[in-house]
């Protein structure tokens, strides 16, 4: 068995399977019983009217044939045994759902993006049949152009990231710990640039067809309609993927292909634009304490094109700040994207072969990540700033990570954890208090462990036989990593907060999880037939987003600490049900008594449609 790091206990996810014990063979890696193929998500418009590709079949394990038992389970299961879930691959019962289906009910909505945890997007990741072929990926994440060898892979991403649910790799007490061109200008404009439309309705409609009164059929108790953008951005053949929406003051945002946009949180209008000379191809997952974000858009229109420039705008005001070139990479990986991530004063970008913090203040240059022993390829930002670490491992066949808190004024470690070999740093779902997520993709193993203050394994979570679907929603770059933005988790001090899978028409269950022991403490289901999501911690409660089903509106609830049922805050309407359910790869913002979802990707099979796109819908008393 592969020992682990100095700074883990002694043990890991199980030893390599005794070839004598008769099963098929598998590589001396820790093995797993075969995920649960997940719940397929909505269909999508495709690009330009794509039609459905033909499916594949779930993959075996490595060197497993069909109907065969798993090999022994990673926590040391003999062979008969069930797994750590005691439960096999099932049958989903249901095909993709059709455009307008009610979001969630079945799986989260996604494109290419849109992975669930564990990894989202494996390299055998399969397809189902039925399911539409991805949009291809423009500015967002520095996909679109890519020329030779990188739109090859970029190509083979695309296919192969369908969301996926799966057990988290954790059992019961006898575990082991988890080893695991030009220089860019901005302009701003105080109108709306150009017109967006808004429907607010005027109270003769039943409001199912998106310009008829929204409000009209609104039953009592049930939240308003403020306001519904359609898109009026002329975009690429593929369309684009969206950035955000998040609520600043009494203002949202949000970005997309060559523009940022503020609008009026309580009626829609827009109140600033800022152009960007080129495509938008990264953003942080939150904004700064004082409200403002650094954006990343690409060197120039051509292929290829490296996402490297950097703006800085006050998501308050629309006020364009500074702008900066980040330095190009260089070495095998030289492609890699920058992703970004802000905490404190610091705004990072990071890649797969360098990584920068810069003054959030004034984009002066603070630090240069290490390029020597551990070597930073990815930041989480927030309260503390968290690094992902490529690790020197002594041979092409071994690949070490570790994860770690590094000081954001100057790039140096506080402290570095590193995992067992072959094991990567997939997420962190939680800065403060540490919670990271890691994967094995050959083998589709996933552990989820918490860190204590100074870098100390503090437990590891315990699935036992629930399937999890963490959504990270529009944070799969090529050659890069976004360590953040994933909904369906969230954590106070003491416990972590994660949603089981979604299944049409069945009710999900949050469950809480002891960040001392990793195991359950309670678990809430979800109202009626809907599927719950948790978003972040809300005054010391769990913040949620309910999903709408066919027949009742979603809602904005909380969850005790201490558990119980959802306490409803804001009931959308179900005669908008339809509507706040189409909304493709969803996002969320909560603020002010307002909750906004906004669509994750704009595109259409035509320059006409693609004018009808619904954008942006908010709700509130």
């Amino acid at each position: 068995m592969t020992q682990p790091p100095s700074n883990q206990q002694p043990g890991g996810f199980g030893a390599p399977q005794d070839p004598n014990q008769g099963l098929p063979p598998v590589p001396p890696v820790p093995p797993q019983a075969p995920p649960v193929p997940p719940t397929p998500p909505p269909t999508a418009p495709g690009p330009y009217g794509q039609q459905p590709q033909p499916g594949y079949g779930y993959p075996q394990a490595p060197g497993q044939q069909p109907g065969q038992p798993a090999a022994p389970g990673p926590y040391g299961q003999q062979p008969g045994q069930p797994g750590p879930y005691g439960q096999p691959p099932q049958q989903q019962p249901y095909g993709y759902p059709q455009q307008g289906q009610p979001q969630g009910q079945g799986g989260q909505p996604g494109p290419y993006g849109q992975q669930a945890s564990p990894y989202g997007g494996y390299p055998t990741q399969p397809m189902y049949q039925g399911a539409p072929t991805p949009p291809p990926a423009s500015g967002g994440g520095g996909l679109k152009g890519r020329t030779g060898v990188v739109a090859g892979v970029a190509a083979a991403a695309v296919l192969i990231a369908a969301v996926t649910t799966w057990a988290v790799v954790s059992g019961g007490d006898d575990e082991k710990d988890p080893i695991a061109g030009p220089t860019a200008t901005a302009s701003t404009s105080a109108g709306p640039k150009p017109t967006e439309s808004v429907d607010q309705g005027d109270g003769s409609g039943d409001g199912r067809g998106g310009s008829d009164d929204l409000n009209a059929d609104r039953k009592p108790g049930e939240a308003k309609v403020g306001w519904l953008l359609k898109n009026d951005v002329d975009l690429p053949r593929n369309g684009s993927d969206v950035h955000g929406p998040w609520i600043v003051g009494d203002t949202v945002v949000k970005a997309m292909y060559k523009g940022v946009d503020g609008y009026g949180l309580s009626d829609g209008k827009r109140k600033w634009h800022v152009d960007l000379p080129f495509e938008l191809c990264a953003a942080p997952p939150e904004p700064a304490a004082d409200g403002s974000m650094v954006f990343g858009y690409a060197e120039s229109a051509k292929d290829g094109a490296k996402c490297t420039e950097l703006q800085k705008i006050d998501l308050k005001t629309g006020k364009a700040g500074w702008k900066k070139t980040v330095p190009k990479a260089t070495g095998f990986f030289a492609f890699s994207d920058n992703t970004l991530a802000i905490s404190g004063n610091t705004v990072t970008a990071a890649g797969s072969s360098s990584a920068y913090g810069f003054s959030l203040a004034d984009g002066r240059q603070l630090f240069k990540g290490a390029t020597t022993g551990c070597k930073p390829v990815a930041y989480a930002g927030g309260s503390k700033l968290i690094a992902a670490m490529d690790c020197p491992s002594g041979s092409t066949g071994k690949k070490v990570q570790a994860v770690g808190q590094v000081d954001p004024n100057t790039g140096k470690p506080r402290f570095t954890f590193q995992l067992e070999a072959n094991w990567e740093v997939d997420k962190v779902y939680s800065v403060d208090p540490l919670v990271v997520s890691a994967t094995q993709r050959e083998q589709k193993k996933w552990s989820i462990f918490a860190l204590d203050a100074n870098g100390k394994l503090r437990s590891q979570i315990q699935g036992g036989g629930d399937k999890f679907a963490p959504s990270c929603g529009g944070s799969f770059v090529i050659f890069g990593k976004n360590l953040q933005g994933c909904t369906g988790v969230a954590a106070d001090a003491n416990t972590f907060y994660m949603s089981t899978e979604t299944d049409y028409g069945k009710p999900n269950e949050v469950v809480a999880f002891d960040l001392k022991t990793g195991k359950p403490k309670w678990r809430s289901k979800a109202p009626g037939e809907q599927s719950m999501t948790p978003l972040r911690m809300e005054g010391g409660q769990v913040l949620l987003y309910v999903d709408p089903s066919y027949d009742k509106g979603g809602a904005v609830a909380t969850l005790a600490p201490t558990g119980g049922a959802p306490q409803i805050l804001l009931q959308h309407p179900a005669s908008t049900a339809s509507i706040e359910s189409s909304f493709y790869s969803a996002g969320y913002a909560y603020g002010s008594g307002t909750f906004v979802v906004a669509s994750g990707r704009v595109s259409a099979s035509n320059d006409k449609d693609e004018m009808q796109v619904k954008t942006m819908m908010a709700f509130s008393k």
